[in-house]
């Protein structure tokens, strides 16, 4: 067996992959040539679960629970990201396209903001405190 416990895996379920999990540990099952395989699912909120498998099936070996098709596939090493499951990042962290801001609320103050080109407005929000 090559999975050790810290290591990263991406859990397929029905061939597709669903969530990355952290082998927490590894431990003997009662039955022979089967282990209990505790992982911890990296999502919020994080969530420990233990299966029960053997030597091929943690290693990235195919196989089924409640007749639906498994795998644990180890996640590659940096710099090696497959193509067919890059993801884009959100807008605000994409340099290509200027990110989006949300529309100005009305002002109070007449003060002229100087800047007539389309753009936001600085408002200094000291003069707006409440006294505490």
């Amino acid at each position: 067996m090559d999975t050790r416990a810290g290591d990263i895996k991406l859990i397929h379920h029905n061939r597709n992959p669903v969530v990355y999990v952290r082998v927490e540990d590894i431990t003997a099952d009662v039955k022979p040539g089967w282990w209990q395989v505790r992982l911890l699912i990296l999502q919020v909120p994080a969530r420990e679960v233990t299966w029960i498998l053997r030597d091929e099936y943690i290693d990235g070996g195919e196989f089924t629970m409640d007749g639906e098709p498994m795998r644990l596939e180890p996640l590659a090493p940096a710099g090696q990201v497959r193509p067919d499951l890059e993801v884009a990042g959100p807008p605000s962290l994409d340099s290509s396209r200027p990110a989006e801001t949300a529309p100005a609320e009305a002002e109070d103050d007449d003060e002229p903001d100087g800047d007539d080109d389309g753009g936001g407005k600085v408002v200094d929000l000291s003069s707006r405190r409440r006294d505490r």
